[in-house]
């Protein structure tokens, strides 16, 4: 697991937290939330990862998500998927059986909205907040602390988490009510997919035309085609190097979450739904696990 890059944190008082989910998110924002003065409490499935991030950034471990929870103010978690999300909250062991009134629980999943609204009702119950509060930026983001937070849920408890939570994030947004958050990280989702498909295909147009696509990329860089992806990935995909980054198994479960929220509000994106496919294609061909920027390989063959 990556360690994590220093960087300036903002002055909060000291909390009990816990962080549910150390995998390549979660390990480093549970670090950053540690190193800003923190007492941190992790769980994680795997019990190996929770000992060695002990070992990294002290703090506790918890054997359940119940007992993670219990005595923290805020509750974060970065988990799989709705049904991951689900098992750690839910339940005799779940973390709201440990959580009191008036303590909070954050989620950085990437799921649907219809989760995130399920699980704020749950909570409000409970009397304990829920924000939803899926996040951009990648491995990268979360081990140099430069994290986009995008929130659902109301004032109160967001004013709570957002000073906590740049920790590891650069910029944190309340956009709505609990499920916006979920929602603008679909939209998020789908701008990637439309500018990842565009790049491919210019990057292979490009090299089949015989230009020398490194230099092309640095021109075209400064000028109205600049992007994130053109910046960050473009060179990477000229030399068919994708071992790195976000994984097409990852972002076909986040272009699902698109679709079948297209379906419920009537929303076309058929762009979006033609990239889905193509990054099918990229897993029959074995790249389940390479960087998203695999998508050119589909019209290289390598």
């Amino acid at each position: 697991m990556p360690s994590i890059t220093a960087k300036k944190y903002l002055p909060t008082p000291a909390l009990d937290v816990a962080f549910l989910g150390l995998g390549v998110m979660g390990y480093p924002m549970a670090g950053h939330l540690s190193t800003a003065g923190h007492r941190v409490t992790v769980y994680n499935r795997t019990a190996s990862k929770a000992a060695a991030w002990i070992k990294e950034f002290g703090g506790k471990s918890a054997a359940t998500p119940r007992q993670a929870a219990h005595g923290a103010h805020i509750v974060f978690s970065c988990v799989g998927n709705d049904d991951d999300l689900r098992s750690v909250v839910l339940g005799e062991n779940g973390a709201l059986a440990g959580m009191v009134p008036g303590s909070l629980f954050v989620d950085h999943t990437t799921a649907s909205a219809q989760v995130a609204r399920e699980l704020h009702a749950i909570a409000k119950a409970r009397q304990t907040g829920f924000v939803d509060a899926p996040v951009s930026g990648g491995q990268a983001g979360a081990v140099n602390g430069k994290l986009t937070v995008m929130c659902g849920g109301n004032t109160e408890h967001f004013a709570t988490m957002e000073p906590v939570a740049h920790a590891f994030a650069q910029a944190v947004t309340l956009l709505g009510e609990s499920g916006s958050g979920q929602l603008c990280k679909m939209v998020n989702q789908t701008c990637i997919a439309g500018l990842m498909q565009g790049l491919s295909e210019a990057i292979a147009f490009g090299a089949a035309a015989g230009l020398d696509m490194k230099r092309v990329l640095e021109v075209i860089g400064k000028g109205a085609a600049q992007s994130w992806q053109m910046d960050n990935r473009g060179a990477t995909m000229v030399d068919g190097k994708f071992d790195f980054g976000f994984a097409v198994d990852w972002m076909r479960k986040d272009l699902g979450l698109v679709l079948n929220e297209a379906r419920n509000n009537g929303a076309r994106v058929p762009v979006t739904a033609l990239v889905d496919q193509f990054y099918a294609d990229v897993q029959q061909m074995g790249g389940g696990r390479w960087d998203t920027s695999a998508l050119i390989t589909r019209l290289t063959g390598k």
